[in-house]
């Protein structure tokens, strides 16, 4: 099973073919597509797949599903 998980952008690389940027999972900073997203802005939140940003999600709502997360991983 594959998850799709929220991280915050931290960075964007202008100009860049295909769109990159800086992704914050919880301290984790990765590397991230960001061409299906092309609008997001520096402290977005956006639900990345597999290296992808495929949406944009609401602060509020990455905050819930990350609280979801923790009490996955805690069941485990």
């Amino acid at each position: 099973m594959c998850q799709a998980i929220p991280g915050e952008v931290l960075a964007i690389t202008p100009n860049s073919q295909p769109l990159v940027g800086r992704v914050d999972f919880r301290g984790m900073v990765r590397e991230i597509c960001l061409d299906c997203v092309p609008d997001v802005a520096i402290g977005e939140f956006v639900i990345v797949h597999a290296g992808f940003a495929i949406s944009k999600m609401d602060k509020e709502e990455a905050k819930k599903t990350l609280e979801l997360f923790d009490i996955l991983d805690s069941a485990s």
